[in-house]
């Protein structure tokens, strides 16, 4: 199957079946967001969904970050992974928006890079959710659904490589949304030890299904 071929019944399937897909981390605004991405590194969506509430209300906004340390805010997060790294993270970010961006959310992506915790992939969420960018967030998920789907080559090995290659083929305003598609379906379905091969709808197009076909011995 021809690699176009392979992205258009990839992108006809979720466009038919989960059209308005969405982040599973709760926020209310951009600020509350970045801080859940930031926190989400390593870390399951459920996990900061849990302590997310009491830290927002204690922390509503850029000042207020600005204004504790790592210290007060470890306590808020002291079951997160890397609560320690993550609580410097955040005190940093909430000083450098309200020193350098006037306590609002950068849409750069450049700029959002400069922020303490804030990596590509993070960038690159909050452009795409919040700014509605065409930007591909590449985590553990999007990596392994895309190579096992062979929707990327075998030689694209780091996540900036496998952005890359994505971007080349999915329609600039599909971006936001395949993201999405990508990580639930790596969460739900296409699990890392375990894939659900016997209920996933895509097995038609996947080079990891086929192979796994080919060395099944009955």
């Amino acid at each position: 199957m021809l690699k176009k071929e392979r992205f258009r019944r990839f992108l006809d399937y979720f466009t038919s079946n989960f059209p308005e897909p969405e982040t599973e981390l709760h926020y209310k605004d951009p600020f509350q967001l970045l801080v859940a991405v930031v926190l989400s590194a390593q870390c399951t969506d459920k996990r900061v969904n849990m302590v997310t509430p009491a830290l927002f209300e204690r922390f509503p906004d850029a000042q207020s970050l600005a204004l504790s340390n790592a210290e007060e805010i470890f306590t808020y997060i002291r079951s997160i992974s890397y609560p320690n790294n993550k609580s410097k993270h955040l005190a940093g970010l909430g000083r450098m928006l309200v020193e350098q961006f006037g306590s609002e959310i950068p849409a750069s992506i450049d700029e959002l890079q400069k922020l303490p915790g804030v990596g590509r992939k993070t960038a690159n969420v909050i452009a795409s959710v919040v700014f509605n960018q065409p930007a591909m967030a590449v985590d553990t998920h999007v990596f392994r659904v895309s190579h096992r789907l062979g929707l990327v080559p075998k030689t694209a090995t780091t996540p900036l490589a496998v952005e890359k290659e994505l971007m080349k083929h999915i329609p600039t305003e599909l971006v936001p949304k395949a993201h999405h598609w990508l990580i639930l379906h790596g969460r739900y379905v296409c699990l890392a030890r375990s894939p659900q091969c016997k209920i996933c709808k895509l097995t038609p197009i996947c080079q990891y299904y086929e192979k796994l076909q080919k060395t099944t011995v009955f």
